[in-house]
């Protein structure tokens, strides 16, 4: 008893999982932080390249304090967003992403970086690519299209999450990885073996 906690989905955290994810977090980051140059060797990508700057945004969107650098309880948060929270809450998460300057919006050139940075990412790792028949500046448009009701350029949070919610297209397309904390831990444990 005590060993697991309900949701409001139906999911189960385990506390000993969480106990046992503690102590992989310090066995990979024995400082208890990790840094942005660490976070982005998981990418395994070019550190001034296009997947960078998906990296320091997605890194920037974990990092809650702004301190650079993430902490246990930040990478906690990012997993309560994971089991606990709700589309409206991963999609607020991946807004963040987007955005890339933080003013916001999101305009046409950050939605084409991270898309471009998307693709080149599951470029490298292989992933499905059955979107690849569309092209980035494709992608782009259509989300443009789908999202920006008031046709100003511009990404606002409410169109971001309202064009996701309407349209199930859209959504695959802005959503983000919605299991970023096992990412991390997966290609944490992959660069330690290079």
């Amino acid at each position: 008893m005590g060993q697991t906690q309900q949701t409001g989905s139906c999911e189960e955290i385990d506390v000993k999982a969480l106990q046992d994810m503690y102590k992989k977090f310090v066995l990979e980051c024995p400082s208890g932080v990790l840094f942005l140059h660490e976070f982005k060797r998981f990418f395994g990508v070019d550190p001034t390249g296009e997947p960078s700057d998906y990296a320091e945004s997605m890194f920037r969107a974990f990092d809650k304090n702004g301190d650079n650098t993430i902490d246990f309880l930040e990478f906690v948060a990012a997993l309560n967003l994971v089991f606990r929270g709700d589309l409206e809450h991963k999609l607020r998460w991946s807004f963040k992403v987007y955005d890339k300057d933080g003013n916001g919006y999101v305009d046409r050139n950050e939605l084409r970086s991270i898309i471009d940075s998307i693709y080149r990412i599951k470029k490298c790792s292989k992933k499905d690519m059955s979107e690849t028949q569309l092209s980035v500046d494709e992608v782009v448009e259509r989300i443009l299209d789908a999202v920006d009701f008031d046709r100003d350029g511009h990404i606002t949070l409410e169109e971001f999450i309202r064009g996701a919610q309407e349209d199930p297209w859209v959504l695959n397309m802005l959503r983000l990885d919605m299991n970023p904390a096992g990412w991390v831990l997966e290609n944490r444990r992959k660069s330690a073996h290079f």
